[in-house]
């Protein structure tokens, strides 16, 4: 009788011994587990910096393009014209260092006539063209520039001109500063959706930028063409400089 109750003891005391060391690897591998799931946990969110900037200098180029009979008198009228232009340029205030010049080009030529209804390129004569330069930091005289030219032209003088390009001299430190506003921006972006689950948002694990933008003031992303990794307008003074970042940050 007795060894029956002892031995009835002892399956008790071994299923309690069993059952306890159940629930504590149960709870064992839940925390585990738990740990495991939360380290896995991430939020994925972008950053967005811009500021206004304005452009510190500007290039500007005037064409002149003719055509003669002689490579000569192709030569001589390029040279005829390019004063007009240095003369048209000194009258706006710029400075001779302020002006390069291309080498004059002479190219044959063509022109179409119908010979039996059949048209055909002959050559008659040669086209010469020289390209002048400006490149200055005294924006408003090139904004003035541009606007005089439309005068040289209306005087009949064989020359063209493309709009001036307004530039920022150190994007190089513009988009470093906006990193850094856009980095700042994407942990309070990531707090803010995360701080109603009593988590909080942890170590940064990747981080990656996307494109960077110089845009006109008031314009979107598609307005303007493709340059320095994203966008980059030349054709105003005052500009938007803009940059994306997207970073994963660990979810604690």
């Amino acid at each position: 009788m007795n060894e029956n109750k002892q031995f009835s003891n002892a399956i008790i005391v071994l299923g309690l011994l069993l059952a306890i060391g159940m629930a504590s690897a149960a709870f064992i591998l839940g925390v585990q587990a738990k740990r495991a799931v939360a380290g896995q946990q991430n939020i994925t969110v972008k950053g967005l910096a811009e500021k206004p900037i304005k452009a510190d200098s500007a290039e500007w180029s005037i064409s002149v393009d003719v055509t003669a009979e002689t490579q000569a008198e192709a030569l001589q009228a390029v040279a005829k014209e390019r004063k007009v232009v240095e003369a048209f340029l000194a009258k706006q205030g710029f400075a001779t260092e302020n002006i390069t010049a291309d080498i004059e080009t002479i190219n044959p030529h063509y022109e179409e006539i119908f010979i039996k209804d059949t048209p055909r390129q002959i050559q008659k004569g040669f086209d010469a063209y020289q390209t002048i330069r400006i490149s200055t930091k005294e924006l408003a005289k090139i904004t003035a520039a541009n606007k005089a030219f439309l005068q040289l032209k209306a005087e009949n003088h064989p020359v063209s001109a493309l709009p001036p390009n307004y530039l920022v001299s150190d994007l190089e430190s513009v988009k470093m500063s906006l990193i850094a506003d856009a980095t700042k921006n994407a942990r309070a972006r990531a707090t803010e959706f995360v701080k109603q689950d009593g988590v909080k948002v942890g170590v940064m694990k990747s981080a990656s930028q996307g494109a960077f933008y110089i845009l006109p003031v008031g314009k979107n992303n598609d307005d303007t063409d493709n340059s320095y990794g994203g966008i980059n307008d030349k054709s105003t003074i005052d500009k938007t400089a803009r940059v994306v970042v997207t970073i994963v940050y660990n979810i604690e």
